[in-house]
């Protein structure tokens, strides 16, 4: 079995604006993934600022700001084998035009500025951005039944 990670997803405030939360959670549960945390947040400026700091230096930095705290989003902790690479892939590409049909930007978002999700791009930032948005009591530990029809045995 490959390593179990856990990675942050954020249905962004169009996404809840949308009206997609459950569409968009419901494609992780499907494939398998588990949810570990979940909660719906209005991101203050000093969270959004602290979660885009690569950017700070960037021109669009500021309409990142504003965009992600403009509108309650929804946090998600997922878990699985692969989590990171699984859900960057369901995501897809960030530009929406370039995603491909299937993933959530190309069955939902036109515009890269408004493109739904977010997710971590590695096990580095998956913790640092888990640790950001979840404090470790709202990260849970748990069996689920279907996991012997999901993953693959224990060696």
């Amino acid at each position: 079995m490959a390593e179990v990670q856990r990675t942050l997803l954020l249905v962004k405030p169009d996404g809840v604006q949308r009206q997609l939360v459950g569409r968009v959670i419901a494609r992780f549960e499907e494939r398998g993934l588990k949810i570990v945390g979940l909660k719906l947040v209005h991101v203050d400026r000093a969270l959004a600022e602290t979660h885009y700091a690569a950017h700070s230096e960037k021109p669009f930095f500021k309409g990142l700001v504003d965009f992600i705290t403009s509108s309650p989003l929804v946090a998600a902790a997922l878990e699985g084998p692969n989590a990171i690479a699984i859900v960057r892939a369901m995501n897809g590409a960030t530009r929406p035009h370039e995603a491909a049909p299937g993933s959530i930007r190309g069955d939902f978002a036109v515009e890269t500025a408004q493109n739904l999700v977010h997710a971590s791009d590695s096990p580095e930032s998956a913790a640092a951005e888990l640790a950001l948005w979840f404090a470790p009591s709202e990260l849970l530990s748990y069996e689920r039944e279907i996991d012997r029809w999901v993953l693959a045995p224990a060696e």
